[in-house]
Parts: C-alpha cells; structure tokens; sequence
C-alpha cells in the first residue's frame, strides 16, 4: 500500500519542503497548520489533502487517518519570539508535541516521528564540531523548549514505545526563506546605502545546510531508523564564519556594499556552531548544495520573490 505521511507545521519553510520531498517518493502527503488552502493550493505544494488548524488531540484525532510517518514541524523557529512570548513559545513547541505523542500513544498506530530540533539545544560551546553526545547548554527559551521537547520524545520512546528520530538542524537556507539572517542582510546589503552594520564580531560561526539536503536527511532517517530514539546532526559540517557567509552574499547579489559589525552579542545568540555530522554520513547522507551555489540560488528566488511583491523585475 501507498505510504502516507503527516507533516505538522506544513505551511513553514521546512513543512513544505519535506512535503515535496515526500510527494517525489510517492507517499500520500498530508498537511496540518495554520492557514486555508484549496485543495489545487495544498497539491501544488506537494500536499493530497490539507487541514486547517494547531496541533491538539482534538484536531489529529479529526484527520481518521493513519500514518507511516509524522514529520512535526510546527513550532516557533525564532530565538526573539521565545524571548518576547516565552508562554506562547513553550506552548507552540513543547505543549505540540506532547498532544502529538498522547494522540498516537492511543491511536493504535506506530508511526515514526521526525523532529527538527535545533543546534540551539547545544548553546554555549567551544569552536569545535558539535557531537550529538555533548552536553545540552540552551542559552534561550527556545533552545530550552527544544530540550523539553528531545526530552519528551525520548520519555515516550521508552515508556510507550512511541519511536522518533531527531534531527538537530543547524542553519538551515534556501530558497523560500524570508526571514533569519539571509533574509535580513540581503535587505540591509539591498537598502542603497554604501554600508550595512550587523550584530556580533563576524566571527562566529554558523554551519549551513541547504533546505532541499534537510529534507534528504530527514528521508534518509526514515529508511535509516533501527532505535527507538535517536538523534542526529542536520548540518554541512562546514565551519563558517557569519562574516565569510555574508561576504559570499553580498557577492552573489552583486553589490559594493562595506560590512560592519557592532561587536554587541545579541540575547540567545550563541558564539560557535559547528557541527560533527559523522552520524548522518553513517545513514548514507552527503549534502548535494554547497554553500555558493546555495547562496546563488537563493538571490535568485530573492529577486523573483521581490518582483512578484513589486510587480517590477529585478
């Protein structure tokens, strides 16, 4: 029989490029979040049926559908919403998915859930690849809230048998994203004027992983998943510097634009990400899009995107 797949949190970024991902693979793609679509809406998003609404025991258990895998997606992805509105956030992230695993622990099903945490969990660290088995050291609500939420899923593991694979992205691009630093800077390096100024010193690093290798990663984890719990590294395992990144952006958009940094660390904002990926390769994943091309890409869907806003092309 035809495989289907649930994807919470199907409107964001990663929703709905895992739901193309999985459409390629010929599975029965289903979507739940916020926001309607028509049905030719949701399919030419990669989605057979889509379904309005927050993640709750009383929604999933209106979909009477049963499902191979569970992609749980929803949840707030900003370090300054969960700082701002930290209720909200836990209720967003850590609240989801508890009613996630209580629906299928009665459901009398056993599906595989897979959860994009975030290197967040990893917080304050030393310049060196992260390893799955470093000691969690959140520096902000959200990277809390996504040790919460590890942490639920590997207690329903093991006391109910609910099996789930985690992913910890790192900095995760492409095109479709407008929000988070690429977005941001591309306006700033954009605005006309002949500097931009950031947070931080431009030495901190950051490990990029192109949108379409995360959701490679995450199918990879499907065919790949033997525990009951497990946790794997989503990054290039490519040390780069925020500065470096921003110089290679600045490129791709074509502009003479000098960078500044104001030397003020933001809260929430950890100094090192870099990332051990030695498990994912061990599942039979390599990333596909390095860094330049990735960066070329998404100034190209950043142009489109803007013309189809303005109405001019760019």
């Amino acid at each position: 029989m035809r495989k289907a797949i649930l994807v919470t949190g199907g409107r964001g970024f990663l929703g709905r490029a895992l739901a193309r991902a999985f459409k390629q693979q010929g599975y029965r793609v289903v979507g739940l979040g916020h926001g309607d679509w028509t049905p030719q809406e949701a399919l030419a998003h990669g989605f057979d049926a889509w379904y309005a609404g927050d993640v709750s025991l009383v929604t999933l258990a209106s979909l009477k559908e049963s499902f191979d895998v569970i992609a749980h997606c929803a949840a707030t992805s900003s370090v300054p919403f969960s700082l701002q509105q930290p209720l909200r956030a836990f209720q967003m992230t850590v609240q989801s998915t508890a009613e996630l695993l209580e629906h299928v622990r009665h459901s009398g099903t056993a599906p595989l859930i897979l959860y994009p945490s975030s290197a967040a969990v990893y917080g304050a660290a030393e310049d060196r690849p992260l390893r799955e088995s470093d000691r969690p050291n959140p520096v902000s609500p959200y990277g809390y809230h996504k040790q919460m939420t590890e942490e639920l899923l590997a207690c329903y593991a093991r006391q109910f048998g609910v099996r789930s694979v985690v992913i910890r992205f790192f900095s995760v691009y492409g095109g479709g994203l407008a929000k988070q630093l690429l977005w941001d800077a591309a306006a700033r390096l954009c605005s006309g004027e002949r500097e931009a100024q950031f947070w931080g010193t431009g030495e901190e690093t950051r490990d990029w992983i192109h949108v379409d290798d995360a959701a490679a990663l995450m199918m990879a984890a499907v065919a790949s998943a033997q525990e009951p719990y497990q946790i794997v590294n989503g990054a290039a395992g490519e040390r780069v510097t925020v500065g470096a990144v921003l110089a290679q952006l600045r490129e791709a958009l074509g502009v003479d634009v000098a960078l500044r940094f104001n030397g003020v660390v933001r809260p929430g904002d950890p100094r090192y990400y870099h990332a051990d990926v030695s498990r994912a390769h061990a599942m039979g994943w390599r990333p596909s899009v390095r860094l330049p091309q990735g960066l070329s890409e998404y100034v190209d869907w950043l142009r489109r995107h803007r013309a189809t806003q303005t109405g001019v092309a760019q």
